[in-house]
């Protein structure tokens, strides 16, 4: 990642983003999260079974599960955790999944954790996706040594 105020960041060992856009970007004490889904680096998706006559079963806790270990992982890139989100939003195709997508959501985090805003939408870029989230956390910078900073 670049040094300076702001700098983005695109993570190698997970799914390319399906745009032109970083996994993750630094603003200062603050880290902005894109939208993450469920999708791995091979373009498959956790969540997801098809069986040989077609049928598609979608399982919104395995993807919630997912989208939140994919969100773990971008903010480890950049030295963030979990804990340091201060606000999710998550995108659900159907508000039928709410159930399911909160239970999985209250292992994670509790009343003490990050707001949350939780949006119905028509569709999402694939259509095995269920749901797909977005967040801030908040990193104070952390003094810098004398060697980094000969180095930037």
């Amino acid at each position: 990642m670049s040094s300076g105020a702001h700098s983005a960041k695109v993570i190698d060992h997970l799914a390319i983003p399906r745009g032109r856009f970083p996994h993750v970007k630094v603003a200062g004490d603050f880290v902005y999260v894109s939208g993450t889904s469920s999708r791995r680096p091979d373009n498959s998706f956790v969540g997801v079974e098809v069986d040989e006559m077609g049928t598609t079963d979608l399982d919104i806790r395995a993807q919630t599960r997912a989208v939140i270990e994919n969100m773990r992982a971008i903010l480890a890139g950049v030295g963030a955790e979990l804990s340091d989100l201060v606000q999710v939003t998550a995108y659900l195709v159907s508000m039928n999944d709410f159930g399911g997508y909160n239970d999985v959501y209250a292992e994670l985090f509790d009343e003490t954790g990050p707001t949350r805003t939780t949006i119905a939408v028509h569709q999402l870029p694939h259509p095995h996706l269920l749901i797909e989230m977005n967040g801030v956390a908040y990193l104070p910078a952390r003094p810098r040594n004398p060697t980094e900073e000969a180095m930037s």
